[in-house]
């Protein structure tokens, strides 16, 4: 049967590929690592943009992926169709094949074909297919070597020639688009039908130019194919649906979120728009969480901040009378923990943050609705840009969902006036006058006062983890419930050279005591250190408050920005003084290493470097940190870290015997204490970039603890111990490969056996037959074994392999007639489509099993027996 689940069409997918060469390459994460990648991974082919730029050697000539994406902002926003279509999805998976330099249009054409009509049983049709209206070699091939018929191939404009940006690779594309049928829309097909009628479901790329500065379009010196097939458009199509929602996997979300918040799908049409969107943003923040994006004002962390509160804005909508985004994201874990085992891993961490995330934008939601509220009464047909940007400034509402909300009452938002008060704060923040308030300073301004006021913030945080310290300013923060809090002294370590800022807590003694938790450490002006600050709305200049740095915390931060230091050294030891750092990122959970090296480290690489990391550990050598002038640093060999900007007089840490940094952050007294560090994984993130995630102290011992729990259930499936499951696997795959040999080899026996039969009962040197049990492929090799028995001239098969579909296969020998127009003539009976062109050699497929018998009696008529 064909695939119908999530899962299965998956799997199928990428078996089919892998069976036809194709390297099978897991799904990168969200964030791309490439600077000329967009904010998010939207495509397939973003993890493979190193390869089609040039700067690196693709490790294959093919592959095949299954790549999470998510499109929100920039060029591809679905985010407001969102729900109120049957097709957009903020998250979704891309399907693609790849070749580089190997295969060009005619097998891609090839492959996509048959995987649609073949595997997945799909009608012929009912697929249109669209060609860049230059690009005739591609319309020829779809019509000569698929069973698309020349009207049913449309030459389009723009929208199929692709481009990576204004200058780099492009070329022509090709579309494959599903009719859905009349009920939903215009005929006309994907230029003039109906846009849900009509839906893309595979694009394919055949990037053969480099587009230059001037517009130019040069050859490039080989062609390479990039597609993909969106896994979610596919699923309605094979489980019979019209909409993305109602496949497995979204259906099962919507369900979860009508137990949380007590609607109904189907009971309104507005409340099945908001089931939908906590459906899709579900998968979306869930993903983008795991993946190490934060809620914030910024870049990606402003994008999740957004669906998240999106997604809350719904559920409060529908009732909802408690939490229920954490809830949501169990249930995606659990969905989607077939295909991504990894979400399980950082399930704990996505709740947490999707619980304060909820209860903070509540807090806003409950604010800013009265407010908006008021703004919309009494007939109001428009928002201003000032009550816009008032409810983005006082309440931290999003201009979008001031929008969203506005647009459900009918009103509209002056966008382009608020955009003009945005671009005033930012003048503001620059040091310019707010004439609108009332010449308050700039943010920047008033940083700067505090500084020269107060003077530099001295940081004590070396020798303790608290103090006693006066505030000397207090500055509002943009987000709600948050202050910017500046002492005179601080023990907290503010974010810089990779190393996260500290967190812990502030509080004030006596009648009046308070605590507020202090959840971000940085710099808001050089020298002057920031504390975010949580539940501090009481805390007032010139209070004396005592300062508690969260020891575990940062204790944590210590153990990962020392193993930086060893690791930088054994990577040099290995590699030579030329390898530098290029970036890092010290976190409490794990650290990440940037340096420039030409080629992946091996697996012997990897065991070396972790090695030479563990005997300095093991060695437990003394930490040591001493200032000297610059000079004298460089001198005695110190090397400087990525990004890091060091005075006259510089602070240089002695890891060991062996490592020498210059470095600002905090570290262990000795590096026994970091207790073991692993490398978890190692990649490309641009021409000659690796980058190393690795894990320390109990982090790292919790992932030995899971690799060897993965050990033992692989033994335990295999029955063997787990020194054994190595060989034991060897066994399994030889095994299976002998079962291969023996079934392809029983196969050919059985064809010529059949072939022999049926050319027995050939009519005039003409075999027609029904054969069921078999798919196309094979139908069509036991048709072309029974042409070559002496005597045969035509042969006409037909049969269902799995009793929902039928297949169909005509071959004649040179001079017998025209296969193409034989099937085309009777694929109309079994419900399908097909054909081709060749005279010699036709398929067709459909999906009427009970009309088999009369295809047959058909195809002797039309062969004369």
């Amino acid at each position: 049967m064909p695939p119908t689940t999530a899962d299965e069409v998956r799997a199928a997918f990428l078996r089919f590929f892998t069976d036809r060469q194709h390297v099978l390459v897991p799904s990168a994460g969200l964030i791309p690592a490439h600077p000329a990648a967009p904010l998010f991974t939207n495509a397939g082919m973003v993890p493979f943009i190193p390869y089609f730029l040039g700067e690196e050697p693709a490790p294959f000539l093919r592959a095949t992926s299954s790549q999470r994406c998510v499109r929100v902002r920039g060029k591809h926003d679905d985010i407001d169709a969102i729900g109120r279509t049957t097709r957009h999805l903020t998250f979704f998976e891309m399907l693609g094949n790849f070749s580089f330099g190997d295969y060009f249009k005619a097998e891609a054409i090839a492959h996509a074909w048959s995987f649609l009509t073949g595997v997945l049983g799909i009608g012929a049709d009912r697929l249109w297919v669209t060609v860049h209206h230059t690009d005739d070699e591609a319309f020829e091939l779809w019509t000569s070597l698929t069973a698309v018929p020349a009207e049913r191939v449309q030459r389009l404009g723009s929208d199929n020639f692709w481009e990576m940006g204004p200058t780099g690779p492009c070329g022509p594309s090709s579309e494959i688009f599903y009719d859905k049928g009349p009920e939903l829309g215009d005929d006309g097909g994907p230029e003039h039908g109906g846009v849900e009628r009509f839906v893309e479901v595979w694009n394919l790329v055949f990037m053969s130019f480099f587009r230059q500065a001037d517009g130019t379009l040069d050859p490039l010196p080989r062609n390479n194919i990039d597609t993909g097939a969106g896994l979610e458009r596919l699923l309605p199509i094979v489980q019979d649906t019209t909409s993305v929602f109602d496949t497995d996997v979204l259906r099962g979300l919507i369900a979860t979120a009508e137990q949380l918040t007590g609607a109904s799908y189907g009971a309104g049409a507005e409340d099945d728009v908001s089931l939908r969107i906590l459906a899709d943003h579900a998968r979306a923040f869930t993903f983008l969480i795991a993946d190490g994006v934060v809620p914030s004002n910024t870049e990606r962390g402003y994008v999740l901040r957004r669906i998240i509160r999106r997604a809350v804005r719904h559920a409060q909508r529908l009732g909802a009378q408690r939490p229920v985004l954490a809830a949501m994201s169990s249930a995606v874990v659990a969905a989607m923990l077939a295909s991504a085992p990894e979400l399980a891993t950082f399930a704990g961490t996505v709740a947490e943050t999707l619980d304060r995330e909820e209860h903070r934008f509540q807090e806003t939601l409950t604010l800013g609705l009265g407010t908006l509220d008021q703004l919309m009464a009494g007939g109001t047909t428009e928002i201003s840009g000032a009550d816009a940007f008032r409810l983005h400034d006082t309440f931290g509402f999003p201009v979008d969902l001031t929008r969203e909300i506005a647009a459900d009452h009918g009103v509209s938002v002056d966008v382009a006036g608020f955009d003009e008060a945005m671009a005033a704060q930012r003048q503001q923040a620059r040091g310019a006058t707010d004439q609108a308030s009332g010449g308050e300073p700039g943010r920047a301004d008033r940083y700067q006062a505090i500084l020269d006021e107060a003077g530099r913030t001295e940081f004590i945080g070396y020798t303790t983890n608290e103090a006693e310290a006066t505030v000397v300013g207090v500055v509002p923060s943009e987000m709600p419930g948050v202050v910017e809090v500046f002492t005179d002294r601080t023990p907290f370590y503010a974010e810089g050279g990779g190393q996260l800022g500290d967190h812990g807590t502030m509080t004030r003694r006596g009648g009046d005591a308070g605590t507020a938790r202090v959840v971000d450490t940085n710099m808001a002006v050089a020298g002057l250190v920031r504390h975010v600050v949580e539940g501090g709305a009481w805390i007032r200049p010139g209070q004396s408050l005592l300062l508690r740095v969260d020891g575990d915390h940062r204790a944590a931060l210590r153990r990962s920005h020392t193993a930086t230091h060893l690791l930088h050294w054994a990577l040099r030891t290995m590699f030579g003084d030329s390898l530098r750092q290029q970036g890092s990122l010290v976190a409490p959970d794990q650290l990440r290493f940037d340096f420039n090296h030409h080629a992946p480290l091996t697996t012997d690489d990897l065991a070396a470097l972790e090695d030479l990391v563990a005997a300095q550990i093991m060695g437990d050598r003394p930490v040591r940190v001493e200032e000297m002038p610059k000079a004298e640093a460089v001198a005695a060999g110190a090397i400087s870290f990525f990004g890091e900007k060091y005075g006259d007089v510089v602070r240089v840490v002695r890891a060991g015997d062996e490592s020498v940094e210059l470095c600002g952050g905090t570290h262990v007294s000795s590096l026994g204490e970091i207790g073991g560090m692993l490398v978890r994984s190692e990649s490309s993130i641009g021409s000659n970039l690796r980058r190393l995630e690795a894990v320390t102290g109990l982090a790292a011992r919790a992932e030995v603890r899971r690799r060897t729990a993965l050990l033992a259930d692989i033994a335990g499936a295999l029955r063997v111990s787990p020194d054994e499951a190595p060989d034991a696997l060897r066994r399994l795959q030889e095994h299976s490969r002998a079962a291969d040999r023996a079934r392809r080899s029983l196969e050919v026996e059985v064809d010529a056996g059949m072939a022999s039969r049926l050319a027995a009962e050939a009519v005039g040197g003409t075999v027609v037959a029904r054969c069921d049990g078999r798919d196309q492929g094979s139908l069509r090799t036991l048709a072309l074994a029974v042409r070559q028995v002496g005597g045969v001239h035509a042969v006409a098969l037909v049969g269902t392999p799995d009793q929902r579909s039928v297949a169909l296969v005509v071959a004649l020998a040179d001079g017998a007639g025209d296969a193409a127009a034989i099937a085309k003539q009777v694929a109309p009976v079994i419900g399908g489509g097909g054909g081709g062109r060749d005279p010699r050699l036709a398929t067709a497929g459909g999906r009427l099993v009970d009309r088999i018998d009369d295809a047959v009696a058909v195809l002797r008529e039309q062969l004369g027996v």
